[in-house]
């Protein structure tokens, strides 16, 4: 359009660009791109080096990855008959000679290639054994160029390689971009503070962002590459840094708004002799518990403590592997808020489970005459009722409950604590949601999911964050090992050796969404088939999420008091189910867990002192995301490890729905690689905040633009500060 380049900005849709249009907007959209801003942070995944484009008849090194240039003399699609593989083979040739291209299993690309037609492709070079050792090239790119085209095709290029759709190729990108780039968009002052740019020797902005896309020499081309070039690492900081500058504003903004209560009768544990000073029932709880807290939960519970004398809300994030004792922290935390007078909240992801922590603190609590009531959706109408109303007159003074508690029916008379376990179950909107229950209650998140801290930093960069990072004494790490189905027979006659030790096991079936019925069945098929056909002689039991809650609740009574030796489950047993008794866990279908699941049921067995296993059955075909997760399960018990493991393989978009957290996304930052730079860009943001906390200062007039436009509504604080 005329004048387009003059009426650019970062907000416009990419449909109103030159070449792009509806259709392909829509093509883009799919791709996570609908502006201009989106367009420019769509950065290459690899680089060809066209400046040493390879002659075919040239000795070409054999397994190392090359650029040919050549005309399509002929193509051709073939079938293997051992293998069935389709091959579809192209003849290029150049002035020097001719070269077979193959690929895979890829019949539809016959179409693309034409006799005639100029090609460069991107591969490894491999000699035929079958052809008398000719050379022949297994692309891994290709891309149909015009010889008169010399910003496709000129020698002394560094070429960008984009992620393609069909219907928006490399080729596309490049134009694309290209243009953007030529546009006015980058006349702008620089955003970041000169400070900065001359403290970290940073290039500007804009010139980062070009070489980054089209880079203008072959010098460090393997960190272009790697995402490591001091082009990359400006636009890192800048991620990272707006980020966290986002989120530092939003934490201010939570103690400045937010009024909270103070509990001054909480005491104070003393981390070296374990006594409390000041409080009651709390050190009245400590003195019958049957254990001595470690070392770790003294230091967790100091750290709450402080946050719930200081006279804006605690944002705390609690977070220790499976079986550190959290759930003793978070009731101590509870009983003070009680204590003082308030109501106690303790949202958890499953009925069974909230099921059990009633039973739990109710037996648990009588002695101190706390009313503690149980709210879920499978409850009969008129017990529904019954403990709303109790809850509303503030009679009920600690409730336990699933996301029912999130209801707009349940009123608390005076809320001072949500405590919300297993945070990832529910996501940012619904622990929101229980917050507005009360008058800025205490706010303490739980997890067992152990979370690698760049993405902690990242994700809930606006809690404070607590660790309990060492097990109860006497704890041995559960032996794990891997199975395939024809050794279900050793599976089966060790948990028949374990079971006549007086021990009991635990059978698990994954529960997906999309087969819930066909899982379902999975399960039950297997109760019958253990119970008649395996061990008949034994008392197993089954237990699924479909079941009522009195069914549920009278299953895990039987095998918690060993009337049950086996008990054959649905997921619903991943977090919170303790039977010290339980030595053996037995995950069926393994390839399909994901890593942080099968850490969690793990987690279920070794709370005894007996050596406890977990014997993970796997079935083909898998993936080879699900091969990389078994390995590490057999490799580590350490929930940390995995986590950066499970943070690899799945990337912190798919980290436990990350994606739902309500933050930007990175652009250019990647929490694996990237872990120092998040680290330096997160203590600029904060001092830079200590300084200027609404950004009055004229050199932050930029970091303000676009923080307000990363963050859209979500800093009314600098909107309207």
């Amino acid at each position: 359009r005329p004048g387009m380049k003059n009426t650019l900005n970062w907000t416009t849709p990419i449909q109103f660009i030159k070449g792009i249009g509806p259709f392909k907007a829509s093509l883009l959209k799919k791709m996570g791109i609908e502006t201009v801003e989106d367009a420019l942070f769509y950065l290459p995944f690899r680089y060809e080096d066209r400046s040493t484009i390879h002659k075919i008849a040239e000795p070409i090194p054999v397994n190392e990855m090359v650029t040919l240039c050549g005309e399509v003399r002929g193509v051709r699609n073939r079938i293997t008959p051992r293998k069935y593989l389709k091959i579809l083979e192209v003849a290029l040739a150049d002035e020097t000679g001719v070269i077979s291209c193959k690929w895979f299993n890829q019949p539809f690309l016959e179409k693309v290639f034409k006799p005639g037609q100029t090609v460069i492709v991107t591969g490894k070079v491999s000699k035929n054994p079958f052809e008398h050792f000719r050379p022949e090239i297994a692309p891994v790119s290709y891309e149909i160029v015009s010889r008169e085209d010399d910003s496709d095709f000129g020698r002394d290029k560094i070429v960008p390689v984009y992620h393609e759709t069909p219907g928006m190729t490399s080729k596309n990108f490049r134009t694309l971009i290209k243009f953007l780039l030529e546009t006015n968009l980058f006349s702008e002052k620089e955003k970041l503070p000169p400070n900065l740019l001359h403290q970290y020797g940073f290039l500007s902005f804009a010139s980062s962002l070009k070489e980054v896309h089209f880079p203008s020499t072959r010098e460090g081309l393997f960190q272009l590459l790697e995402g490591k070039s001091i082009f990359h690492q400006r636009l890192v900081f800048e991620d990272f840094f707006f980020l966290e500058m986002g989120l530092a504003l939003r934490k201010n903004k939570h103690k400045k708004e937010n009024k909270g209560f103070s509990f001054p009768t909480g005491g104070l544990v003393d981390p070296k002799t374990g006594t409390l000073h000041g409080g009651g029932m709390e050190e009245k709880l400590l003195q019958s518990l049957s254990f001595q807290l470690t070392p770790a939960q003294k230091r967790v519970l100091n750290e709450i403590k402080e946050d719930m004398m200081r006279p804006f809300p605690m944002n705390r994030l609690l977070q220790g592997d499976v079986g550190s004792g959290k759930t003793v922290v978070a009731l101590i935390a509870m009983l003070i808020a009680v204590e003082n007078g308030f109501q106690a909240c303790f949202m958890v992801p499953t009925e069974l489970l909230a099921e059990q922590h009633y039973f739990n603190l109710t037996s648990l609590l009588a002695p101190f005459h706390i009313s503690v009531g149980l709210l879920s959706q499978g409850m009969k109408k008129k017990e529904q009722a019954e403990t709303l109303k109790e809850i509303a007159e503030g009679k009920t003074r600690l409730v336990i409950g699933t996301h029912s508690l999130i209801q707009e029916k349940v009123a608390f008379k005076k809320l001072g604590l949500v405590v919300v376990d297993e945070q990832h179950k529910f996501g940012v909107i619904q622990r929101m949601e229980l917050k507005k229950k009360g008058e800025s209650p205490e706010l303490l998140i739980m997890t067992a999911t152990p979370i690698p801290r760049t993405l902690a930093l990242t994700v809930y960069g606006d809690l404070d964050l607590s660790v309990l990072d060492e097990l109860p004494p006497g704890r041995k790490p559960v032996e794990t090992r891997l199975y395939y189905e024809r050794q279900r027979t050793s599976v089966y006659a060790f948990t028949e050796s374990e079971i006549k030790k007086g021990r009991q096991a635990y059978f698990v079936f994954p529960l997906i969404e999309e087969s819930q019925k066909v899982d379902l069945h999975a399960a039950v098929t297997m109760h019958q088939t253990l119970q008649k056909e395996v061990f008949p002689s034994l008392k197993i039991g089954l237990l699924h999420g479909k079941m009522k809650g009195d069914e549920k609740e009278k299953v895990m009574r039987q095998f918690k008091e060993r009337e049950i030796q086996i008990l054959v489950a649905t997921t619903v047993i991943e977090v919170g189910i303790d039977v010290s008794n339980a030595s053996l866990m037995v995950v069926e279908h393994a390839e399909r867990f994901g890593l942080a699941q099968l850490h969690q049921l793990r987690g279920r067995v070794g709370r005894g002192s007996d050596q406890a296993y977990c014997f993970l059955i796997a079935n083909y075909p898998m993936s080879e995301d699900a091969k990389r997760r078994l390995k590490a399960m057999v490799s580590s018990t350490d929930g940390f490890k995995l986590a950066e493991e499970d943070l690899a393989i799945r990337g912190p978009g798919e980290f436990f729905g990350t994606r739902q957290s309500g933050l930007p996304e990175l652009r250019v930052a990647s929490l694996l690689r990237d872990g120092r730079m998040l680290e330096t860009a997160r203590r600029e943001a904060i001092g830079l905040l200590e300084k200027d906390p609404l950004l009055h200062h004229p050199d932050h007039a930029g970091l303000k633009e676009i923080l307000l436009r990363r963050w859209m509504d979500k800093l009314d604080l600098l909107s309207t500060g």
